[in-house]
C-alpha cells in the first residue's frame, strides 16, 4: 500500500475530505499517517478501529517517508514545507488545497471531471504537484466545462454569489451569530409597523451590536461585493482567478477572457454564479442543453421554469451533495450568440475537498 500523509485534517476542508474518504472506503487502500503542526505525539482520529498517533507536520524528514502528501493546512505551511521536501530530493506527490503553488509552472490545477486527460499527461511527464483550484472556478467548470471542451466560448462574464463558507468556519459562525441577534431583536418588535421594523433592522446593521470582525461589516441582511485583496486594475484577486485558473485547468494555449464581480452573500454554504457567455457561433438552444446535460454524472440540468428553479437552483438543494445544478439557460436580448445561465454547487465538496480525494485515487 502507498503511504499517504494528511495534514490539516481538523479544519473545515480537511474534515470534509476525511468524511468523504471514509464514505468511499479510501482508507482501505492506503497506509495513512496524520500530521499536526502543534500536537505531534498525541492521539489523532479513530478510523476503521485504528487509533492514529499524530506525527510532526514540521518535520520534512518524517514527511519525506510518504509516497503522497495531502495538505489542507494553508498556503503559509506549503511555502515553508514544500521547499524543504525538495531539498531532501523527495520523489513523492504533493496534493494541496491551498493556492500557494496553484499557478506555478511545475503544478497542475486538478478537476478531473474536466481535465482528466491533462492530469494523466502530467503524471506521465513526471509532474509532482497537484493543486485544488479556486472554489468558484472549479464549480463554474463543473457546470459548464463541456461548453469549453466543445470550443464554443469566445468570452464569459461570471457574477458570483458566494456563501460564508468560502471564508471558513469562523465566517460561517459569524453569519449565524449575526442572524441570531437579528432574530432576537425581531422577536421584540414583530408586531410593529413594517417600516418601523425596517428602520430598526437598518439601525442594527449600521451599528456596532453585530459581530463583524471577520467580514468587516455584517453579512446577514446584506451583501459584500468584494472578496480577497485588491489588484492594480481594480479587480479583486478572487475575480482575477476566474480567467487565470480556468485557462490553466483547461490547459488552453489561446486564452479565453473571463471576468466579473465576486459577491459575498448571506448563504451559509455553497456558491452560485450567473454566467453571461459569448458563443463563438449561433448554436441552437436544444443543442446547448444537450451538451450541458452530457457534461458529467454530477451535473443536473434544471429546466427554465419557476418551479424547477426554486427547487433545485440554489444552495438549499446542492449543499452536502456532489450535485452541480445548471439552469436558467436561455439566449439573451443581446443576440443569438449570447447565452445566459446559472449554476450552483457545494463549495466544500467540488470546490475544495473532492478534487483532492479523487487526485489521490488517480495516483493510487
Amino acid at each position: 500500500m502507498k503511504k499517504v500523509g494528511i495534514i490539516g485534517w481538523r479544519g473545515m476542508v480537511g474534515s470534509v475530505l476525511i468524511s468523504r474518504m471514509i464514505e468511499e472506503g479510501d482508507f482501505n487502500r492506503i497506509e495513512a499517517s496524520f500530521f499536526s503542526t502543534s500536537q505531534s505525539g498525541q492521539s489523532g482520529p479513530l478510523i476503521n478501529e485504528i487509533q492514529y498517533t499524530l506525527k510532526d507536520a514540521l518535520s520534512a524528514e518524517s514527511l519525506s517517508e510518504m509516497d503522497i502528501i495531502i495538505s489542507a493546512q494553508g498556503g503559509d505551511y506549503t511555502k515553508e514545507i514544500r521547499p524543504k521536501l525538495e531539498s531532501l530530493n523527495w520523489k513523492g506527490y504533493w496534493i494541496d488545497a491551498a493556492s500557494a503553488k496553484r499557478m506555478d509552472d511545475d503544478s497542475v490545477i486538478i478537476l478531473d471531471p474536466v481535465n482528466k486527460a491533462h492530469i494523466d499527461q502530467s503524471i506521465d511527464r513526471g509532474v509532482k504537484n497537484y493543486i485544488g483550484g479556486n472554489c468558484t472556478v472549479s464549480l463554474m467548470l463543473m457546470g459548464v466545462g463541456s461548453l469549453f471542451q466543445h470550443d464554443l466560448i469566445e468570452w464569459m462574464s461570471s457574477m458570483t454569489y458566494q456563501a460564508a463558507s468560502g471564508g471558513g468556519a469562523k465566517h460561517m459562525k459569524e453569519l449565524l451569530s449575526q442572524m441570531s441577534v437579528i432574530g432576537d431583536e425581531y422577536e421584540k418588535i414583530q408586531d410593529s409597523n413594517i417600516l418601523d421594523i425596517d428602520d430598526k433592522m437598518s439601525s442594527l446593521l449600521r451599528g456596532n451590536d453585530l459581530d463583524a470582525k471577520n467580514f468587516g461589516v455584517p453579512l446577514a441582511l446584506n451583501i459584500i461585493p468584494w472578496i480577497d485583496s485588491s489588484l492594480d486594475n481594480g479587480q479583486t484577486r478572487e475575480e482575477w482567478k476566474a480567467m487565470s485558473e480556468a485557462n490553466k485547468i483547461l490547459n488552453l494555449e489561446q486564452q479565453i477572457p473571463i471576468d466579473g464581480t465576486c459577491v459575498r452573500i448571506g448563504a451559509l454554504r455553497s456558491h452560485s454564479q450567473a454566467l453571461t457567455i459569448k458563443l463563438k457561433r449561433n448554436i441552437p438552444l436544444d443543442e446547448i442543453e444537450s451538451i450541458l446535460k452530457s457534461n458529467s454524472e454530477w451535473v443536473e440540468f434544471v429546466d427554465n421554469n419557476p418551479e424547477s428553479t426554486r427547487e433545485k437552483l440554489n444552495p438549499r438543494y446542492v449543499s452536502g451533495t456532489l450535485k452541480t445544478t445548471v439552469g436558467r439557460v436561455r439566449k439573451m436580448n443581446l443576440g443569438d450568440e449570447y447565452l445566459n445561465l446559472f449554476t450552483c454547487g457545494d463549495q466544500l465538496l467540488w470546490g475544495a475537498a473532492e478534487p483532492l480525494r479523487r487526485m489521490m485515487n488517480i495516483l493510487l
